[in-house]
C-alpha cells in the first residue's frame, strides 16, 4: 500500500518515508521520517507507478503534449486534464476544452509530444 511503513513519497521535493501509519477518528494518520508542514501535498514518485494499461495515460504524460487536429491545424498545449462524469477532457492553453474520448481523440504520441484529434471538436478557426 501506498502509506505503508518504509514507502516512499514526495513532499515539496524532497523524499520522504512513512514510519508509521494508524487510524484516529476514522482518519489515516502517518508519520514521516522528517516533518513537513501540515497541508503539504504528499506525492509518489513516478519511478515507483505502475506502467499504464494499454491506451491508458497518467495526466502527467499529458500535460504539455501539443494537440493538432488532423489536416495539422494546431489547437493548443494540454494544461490540464479535468476529471468529469462521462468522461476526462483535455484543458488547452488555448481555452478549449475537448472530451477525452475515441472519437476526438485519435492518437497520443508521448515521443513526438503530440496529441491528434479528429476535426470537428474545435470551433473553425473564424468563428467566434
Amino acid at each position: 500500500m501506498r502509506f505503508e511503513p518504509g514507502a516512499e513519497l514526495v513532499a515539496s521535493g524532497n523524499v520522504v518515508r512513512v514510519e508509521e501509519r494508524k487510524r484516529s477518528g476514522g482518519r489515516l494518520v502517518i508519520r514521516l521520517d522528517h516533518p513537513v508542514p501540515r497541508g503539504t501535498e504528499l506525492a509518489v514518485p513516478r519511478s515507483a507507478l505502475p506502467p499504464p494499461e494499454p491506451d491508458s495515460y497518467y495526466v502527467f504524460q499529458l500535460v504539455g503534449l501539443e494537440v493538432v487536429e488532423e489536416g495539422g491545424r494546431r489547437l493548443g498545449a494540454v494544461s490540464d486534464v479535468a476529471p468529469g462524469v462521462a468522461n476526462d477532457a483535455l484543458e488547452l492553453d488555448s481555452g478549449l476544452v475537448l472530451p477525452l474520448v475515441e472519437a476526438c481523440v485519435r492518437e497520443v504520441d508521448l515521443e513526438a509530444g503530440r496529441i491528434l484529434v479528429s476535426p470537428g471538436f474545435a470551433p473553425d478557426q473564424g468563428a467566434d
